[in-house]
């Protein structure tokens, strides 16, 4: 008679076991609880509660709880965060596609529920991959520059993200404590399905022994061994290790970004010379021409509470000028190393509509691009009044080329790439 997936014995690879299974749980529970932290400090780096043009979350209401304004210090902060985000989630792919080729058996077990805490685990763990699958591919999309899921990734990643690890924490409480004790307790054996790894010998329980629900992953009927569980393990550890070599390197400048093969920034540099680092949207995409930006064409205008100013380049260019050593970072997980940006400190043009330098409020920038995420962008009084707050006009000793925002941009310390805004034309100051 002809098998079907509800019955254990269609189920025969050697591997699957308590040991097995418990161990990449562990890998998850540590691993999707820092992607979670990171995930909700990519979040609050948003700073969403400051104005709606920054909220890509409409009705989060009590998801929000956590917000705090995001911090100017380390400058770096940014940058670690969100490349831990990405570098983590990308690692983690290979320990998630393991995990759930381990547990598929139980996905098909009959009946679904024996019992009220049994069916509990049974809809926890449905969201549960449902939503990994789900938070996995998104965030990968995400990074690959792939938009093909329908409404804004923010929202779609944001509630997904919540969802998940909802079904997380209650799946974590009910198995956790069964985890641990197949790490703990099981026995190596002598002989087995999968001998050299500490398995049961046969997988099941004994004489007179109650069975365990992790029992239903072990094959009452396994196929000859090819790997030890241990060697499967080491397996999906050297793809984690492969993705990690192939992804972080568009964390860098220099050699190293080439190495990022998997990362649709990790090709070659854009050009060489004080502007040659790493560029997310270039001029031409964004519909800015020579024109508008020339000398004569050009202006920004800056408004305040009493008084509107609208300035040339030449005319910032004789205001008081200083200088930052500040990267970019970007969603994406990319960033560069410190680059040399120089131009008028924001407070000090809240200052030329009518503010007190140290008492500068939030600023809403507007960009001259067309179309895009975050044409209108808006920063906290924090991030204003920060000495190394700039509106660049020159990066290395150099002007600005158009890609990186001439003839003006936002340079902000550990601010996300997106608020950096480029080719500014607007800015104007007051509580948001």
């Amino acid at each position: 008679m002809p098998r079907s997936p509800s019955s254990p014995a269609f189920w025969r690879s050697p591997l699957r076991g308590p040991w097995f299974t418990s161990v990449l749980g562990v890998v998850l529970l540590v691993g999707i609880t820092v992607l979670f932290v990171t995930g909700l400090l990519s979040y609050a780096a948003y700073n969403p509660n400051l104005s709606a043009v920054n909220d890509k979350t409409p009705d989060k209401g009590i998801l929000g709880f956590y917000l705090f304004p995001w911090p100017t210090r380390p400058v770096w902060l940014y940058r670690l965060t969100q490349g831990v985000h990405v570098t983590l989630g990308i690692a983690l792919v290979p320990v998630l596609l393991a995990k759930l080729w381990s547990v598929v058996p139980k996905l098909f077990a009959l009946p679904p529920a024996r019992s009220l805490a049994h069916a509990l685990e049974r809809l926890s763990l449905l969201l549960l991959v449902g939503g990994a699958l789900f938070e996995f591919t998104t965030g990968v999309l995400n990074i690959q520059l792939d938009y093909v899921f329908p409404g804004s990734f923010y929202t779609l990643h944001f509630y997904g993200a919540w969802v998940f690890i909802a079904a997380f924490v209650t799946h974590a409480v009910l198995r956790v404590p069964t985890a641990f004790r197949n790490l703990r307790h099981v026995r190596r054996p002598s002989t087995g399905p999968a001998s050299g790894s500490p398995e049961r010998a046969s997988g099941l329980p004994g004489a007179g022994e109650p069975a365990r629900p992790e029992d239903e992953l072990v094959s009452p009927d396994p196929l000859p061994p090819t790997v030890s569980r241990r060697g499967a393990l080491g397996f999906v550890g050297g793809g984690s290790v492969l993705l990690v070599a192939t992804t972080a390197g568009h964390g860098f400048d220099g050699p190293l970004r080439e190495t990022a093969l998997l990362a649709p920034h990790g090709g070659a540099e854009p050009g060489s010379g004080p502007n040659g680092f790493q560029i997310n949207k270039t001029a031409a995409s964004r519909g800015i021409t020579a024109t508008e930006t020339s000398e004569e064409a050009w202006r920004l205008v800056v408004t305040g509470k009493d008084r509107t100013v609208r300035l040339s380049r030449t005319e910032l260019r004789e205001l008081p000028l200083y200088s930052a050593a500040l990267p970019i970072a970007c969603v994406e997980g990319w960033s560069t190393s410190d680059q040399w940006w120089r131009g008028v400190r924001l407070r000090d043009l809240a200052g030329l509509v009518g503010y007190e330098k140290d008492a500068a409020p939030d600023v809403l920038v507007e960009s001259l691009q067309r179309h895009g995420a975050f044409r209108v962008a808006a920063l906290r009084d924090n991030q204003v009044r920060d000495p190394r707050s700039l509106l660049a006009l020159f990066v290395n000793g150099e002007d600005l080329t158009p890609d990186h925002g001439y003839p003006a941009r936002v340079i902000v310390p550990a601010a996300p790439g997106v608020l950096n805004t480029k080719w500014v034309a607007r800015m104007t100051f007051g509580d948001l």
